[in-house]
């Protein structure tokens, strides 16, 4: 499998098996070794690729160890400190890693709780452990944009000059996008400050700034579903082919996709020209997506846009239906499928309500995969 399938792997097992966890030690058995071992790629049962309990003893208290030391070349070089799944991780809780940073050969640190990774170097100072990670996995909504370089780090393709010198970028990248996402969803009064001072061509008074409160982020929202909205259209094209059906009473609770339904006309070009597609099925697309890329990578959900519902799929197969959201009418819909295609409509008030179906939509997407 590739870095992507066993790191989407991975979440779907800490997504099904967390709440049952109540132990650090349990933890590092359910999620951190097979972290280590299928991840990674170290065999987690050999002790001159990962050493458990590992203790230096030169510079370090003593009865001090760290959870896992990672070996490659026969040098440790990677350490890994464990905390208990759910618990937040802080610095000030794992010490030890910065002094065995300090006397090992060492490069990089792992702190987790089996679910969030977050990685260190020495960016900052020569041998001292930097205070803030230049790489954080989060296997309940992975950046697959990441997961490239953490494939510099397993076994197989270990390459710690190409780690280190990307560190930088990636530190303050993920510490940008971090910021950004900060201030879409609570702007902050610089934040607010900025935009109005450069539209606003009077003086901002505490009056217009409270305006600008609520039109900022409004704003940031649009700007950021007008691009996917962008490229969606450009994916999508003039030709693409739109799935159609008849339009069907509301109350409607099911309908059945055979394995041979047609897949729609491409030459249907009038019926094509009359789609719009809303920021809502955006947003929608965007939740659906997010949702069931603990199944599978998220570049193989696709969307396509009919004058009566906005359709996604896997692997942009018609046969192979998510979901289907009925957003062109007075009450929303979204359309659920069972294991047979029968797709069921549920109300919903806006597409936020989807996260509520979200395990019925990786079903979906389990089934599919599972044949």
């Amino acid at each position: 499998m590739s870095i992507n399938d066993r790191v989407y792997e991975l979440a779907t097992k800490v997504r099904q098996q967390k709440a049952a966890i109540e132990t650090e030690e349990a933890t590092k058995n359910a999620f951190v070794m097979p972290f280590i071992g299928t991840v990674l790629g170290y065999d987690v049962f050999n002790p001159s690729e990962v050493i458990p309990e590992f203790t230096a003893d030169v510079g370090v208290k003593k009865g001090e160890k760290i959870d896992y030391a990672l070996v490659h070349g026969g040098q440790v070089q990677i350490l890994v400190e464990t905390k208990k799944v759910g618990q937040p991780l802080k610095l000030e809780h794992s010490s030890q890693l910065f002094r065995y940073f300090a006397v090992t050969n060492a490069r990089v640190a792992v702190l987790t709780n089996g679910e969030v990774y977050e990685f260190y170097t020495d960016l900052d100072a020569p041998n001292r452990m930097d205070e803030k990670p230049f790489l954080v996995l989060d296997l309940a909504a992975v950046d697959a944009t990441l997961l490239p370089e953490l494939g510099k780090l397993t076994r197989e393709s270990f390459d710690l000059d190409s780690v280190i010198s990307a560190a930088g970028e990636l530190k303050y990248i993920g510490q940008i996008k971090r910021a950004l996402a900060a201030e879409f969803r609570d702007p902050s009064s610089d934040w607010v400050k900025f935009f109005a001072s450069r539209v606003y061509e009077k003086n901002v008074t505490s009056k217009v700034r409270e305006q600008f409160e609520t039109l900022v982020p409004k704003a940031a929202t649009q700007f950021l579903n007008e691009q996917v909205n962008a490229r969606l259209k450009t994916a999508l094209g003039d030709d693409a082919a739109p799935v159609t059906t008849p339009l069907e009473p509301v109350r409607s609770t099911t309908v059945t996709i055979s394995d041979d339904a047609p897949a729609g006309d491409p030459e249907d070009t009038e019926s094509s020209k009359l789609v719009v597609t809303t920021d809502d099925e955006i947003e929608g697309f965007q939740i659906v997506r997010a949702i069931v890329c603990s199944e599978v990578a998220a570049d193989r959900i696709a969307a396509r846009d009919t004058q009566t519902y906005f359709g996604v799929l896997l692997d942009d197969n018609n046969r192979k239906p998510v979901a289907r959201l009925w957003f062109n009418r007075a009450q929303n819909y979204l359309g659920v499928f069972d294991e047979n295609k029968n797709e069921t409509r549920i109300p919903i008030d806006s597409p936020q309500d989807i996260y509520g179906h979200a395990d019925t939509l990786r079903k979906t997407v389990a089934n599919y995969t599972a044949g």
